[in-house]
């Protein structure tokens, strides 16, 4: 499936921004779809991740609470809400997709291009 964030910006801590992921090429829902993130000069790491129905999501700790990620099949699009955003949420932002739960939120099989979220102190 192919993958295209979008919705990255700057926003001082504190403020929200929502993240989109628009899906194309495959049966949408039949994907579990995941949000991931990478800061300079660290590691990609698992934000959170929603199952195919859109009936469960699980989220790192970083993020619980803050962040929620929903999906509307319908229109083949994966949603990130982020809330009270911190300078330590900075990195790009990626969406990923896999039709296996183990696989979604280690090493997704699909991937986008990223989108940067800045957060200024």
């Amino acid at each position: 499936v192919q993958l295209q964030a979008s919705g990255g910006g700057l926003v001082q801590a504190g403020g929200s921004l929502r993240l989109s992921c628009t899906a194309s090429g495959r049966t949408f829902n039949s994907y579990h779809m995941g949000w991931f993130r990478q800061a300079p000069g660290k590691k990609r790491e698992f934000v959170g991740v929603v199952r195919s129905n859109g009936r469960s999501t699980a989220y790192a700790d970083s993020v619980k609470g803050r962040f929620a990620i929903s999906r509307d099949n319908a229109k083949e699009m994966l949603y990130l809400e982020m809330n009270n955003l911190k300078p330590e949420d900075t990195a790009v932002y990626y969406c990923a997709a896999d039709q296996d739960y183990l696989r979604i939120i280690t090493t997704p099989g699909d991937w986008g291009q990223g989108t940067l979220v800045t957060v200024s102190s």
